[in-house]
Order: C-alpha cells, then structure tokens, then sequence
C-alpha cells in the first residue's frame, strides 16, 4: 500500500484487469474458421460443376434448398467470423479508446447490415 493513497493494492487495480471474455472471442472465432473451411470448398466446388456460368443457371442453383440453406449458414459464419477478427485488430493496435469503441461499433453494425442484406437477397431469389 502506498502511503498517500489509503486504497489497497487491489481496490486501486479493481475495474482495469481482465474482463474474462478473451477465451469465449478466441473459441467463437475458431469455430467460425472451422465452419467456414467445408463451406469455402463446397461453395468453390459448385460453382466450378455448374454446367454454365450464366445467370439463369446460377439462379437455378441459388433456387435448391440444400444450396441456399448452406449459402445462409455460409453468410452469418463469414460475417461472424469478419465481425471478431476486425475486433482484434482494432483492440490491439487503436490507442484511442473514445476511437476504439466507436470503430467497433461501427464494424458490428456493418455486420449486421450486410448479413441482414445478404440473407434478404437470398431469400428473395430462392422463393
């Protein structure tokens, strides 16, 4: 303890340490990661076997419900996983913490913007 200040070691640290959320973020990413590797392959191979490479054939194969199911699962994993990753490198290398919150906000709403148009998109070209 120090003299001037009457505080303990531990009153005067309370609120600055480790919010314990650092292994849920790194387990969420790696399972996004993990999911996204089929779903790349998968995606790649489709559209390499479609018999064309026209719109009308790329509507069609949008239009099965195993592909759109999978492209679904494929757009909230990709942006998840875009969402936490940006999050690390703002986290580790803005000082600013006014400028740190405000970009990770931003990032998250963007997410959800594009996942949300993107899901839209699908479901409007599948029904």
């Amino acid at each position: 303890m120090d003299k001037n200040n009457l505080q303990s070691d531990l009153a005067q640290s309370k609120g600055r340490g480790s919010t314990n959320d650092g292994t849920l973020h790194f387990l969420q990413q790696r399972i996004t990661a993990l999911a996204l590797i089929p779903l790349v392959f998968w995606l790649c191979l489709s559209l390499t076997f479609l018999p064309e490479t026209d719109y009308f054939s790329l509507i069609s194969w949008i239009q099965e419900p195993i592909n759109s199911i999978l492209l679904v699962v494929m757009l909230i994993a990709g942006f998840y996983h875009l969402q936490l990753g940006l999050q690390v490198i703002i986290e580790d290398y803005v000082s600013s913490d006014s400028i740190k919150l405000m970009s990770i906000i931003f990032i998250k709403l963007m997410c959800i913007f594009l996942t949300v148009a993107g899901l839209y998109s699908l479901m409007k070209i599948s029904l």
